[in-house]
């Protein structure tokens, strides 16, 4: 990825990866990400905020030379993720003056990860809102913990009215544009499968830090990965949205078949919810990536596991499943548990337990042997009848 000017003196030299197609090994990327690095100069002194993945360190070199930047006294730590610090041992040897700046909780995790513990002198600790001057430029740093690690911290540059956020307000999206496209229906796809994996199990800290930044009201926001916000408005209300207290009037049913009989109670219990006029998505958890469950969790305020029985408990799928469900922790109000057996009888309340730390209300689960008859498919009914009365509710 080329480097490229935000705004005066202020330049994005990451890198892009075009490629990857898993984060961390666990989240679809189909479109790609990027690790963001941001280069700060000012008439004083200069300063890198965050570096990458060590993998991308001969691109990235090329644009700090590219730039011709032969020195630099700052390098600004937000977070210790590899994909955020992975290169700061290395830079740390190519610019041998450079002071590593973050807080102390960073601090402690850069120098454990990374083994920096005798390198400890070029540390400097900053708290909440205190500055670094680079001469006609100035860092303000706010400590944000918990979007999505303890040790994550954002960092303004006051004068420039832009906002430095980790990976708040990111998205895994590889782009050839500088700035994000607000109009991009691939772009805000990906922007909500990235809220879902990394942000939404931490709600409350958004919601606190998108006031900290309605705030600060910065003009450019650069996150750590995606492209970089330019009146970054609708995004910010997209979280806002996101991360509220209040579901919409959605169903989500996931589920895995094997021999038919689940498959047969989804079908009955979604087309009852669309005679009904509930708004539902079934997903078929065979052909279902993580990133496009995660998605439709967020705004649901009904969610069904639906599993056969496998010896004695539910599918591993559907646990998988029902892992990350619990993982993401949505907002959903309303739980619930269907599935078929032939002889052991204890997936229901296994996946029961499972989601008991969502604190939703749990709907009677509807659990089967063989293929519906006609008891069971009133059953079936009946949850739907239930569903429709509490999302009247909503």
């Amino acid at each position: 990825m080329a480097a490229r000017e935000i705004c005066k003196n202020i330049y994005s030299v990451g890198i892009i990866n075009w490629d990857l197609r898993y984060f961390d090994a666990i989240m679809p990327t189909p479109r790609g990400s990027s690790y963001n690095s941001y280069l700060v100069k000012g008439t004083e002194k200069s300063a890198l905020v965050d570096t990458g993945e060590p993998h991308g360190e001969a691109d990235f070199i090329t644009n700090l030379m590219r730039l011709e930047q032969d020195s630099l006294d700052y390098i600004v730590c937000l977070h210790a993720e590899q994909d955020h610090s992975g290169m700061l041992p290395l830079l740390l040897e190519v610019y041998p003056m450079a002071k590593v700046v973050t807080n102390e909780t960073c601090k402690g995790l850069l120098m454990a990860m990374h083994h920096l513990e005798e390198l400890e002198e070029r540390f400097i600790v900053v708290g909440n809102e205190e500055t670094l001057s680079l001469g006609d430029k100035t860092f303000k740093f706010y400590l944000t913990p918990w979007v999505h690690w303890p040790d994550t911290m954002f960092a303004e540059v006051i004068e420039d009215k832009i906002l430095f956020t980790s990976d708040f307000l990111g998205t895994h999206y590889a782009s050839e544009t500088l700035f994000q496209n607000d109009e991009s229906p691939d772009y805000l796809e990906a922007a909500k499968r990235y809220y879902a994996a990394i942000m939404m199990p931490f709600r409350t800290s958004v919601q606190e830090y998108l006031a900290l930044v309605d705030k600060i009201a910065p003009k450019f926001i650069g996150p750590s990965h995606g492209p970089v916000l330019k009146l970054p408005a609708k995004i910010i209300d997209l979280y806002k949205d996101w991360s509220s207290d209040k579901p919409k009037n959605v169903v989500v049913v996931a589920y895995v078949s094997m021999h038919g009989s689940t498959e047969t109670m989804v079908r009955i219990l979604v087309d009852d919810l669309i005679q009904k006029g509930v708004p539902v998505h079934q997903y078929n958890l065979l052909e279902t990536d993580t990133g496009v469950l995660g998605s439709a969790i967020v705004d649901a305020a009904t969610i069904i596991l639906a599993t056969p029985t496998v010896l004695f408990g539910p599918h591993p799928i559907a646990v998988n499943a029902a892992y990350l469900v619990r993982a993401l922790r949505p907002k959903v109000k309303y739980i619930s548990v269907i599935g078929s057996y032939g002889w052991g009888t204890n997936a229901v309340n296994y996946l029961g337990e499972m989601l008991s730390p969502l604190g939703a209300e749990v709907l009677e689960p509807v659990y089967i042997k063989g293929l519906p008859d006609e008891t069971d498919m009133q059953a079936l009914h009946k949850l739907a009848d239930t569903i429709e009365e509490k999302h009247k509710e909503l």
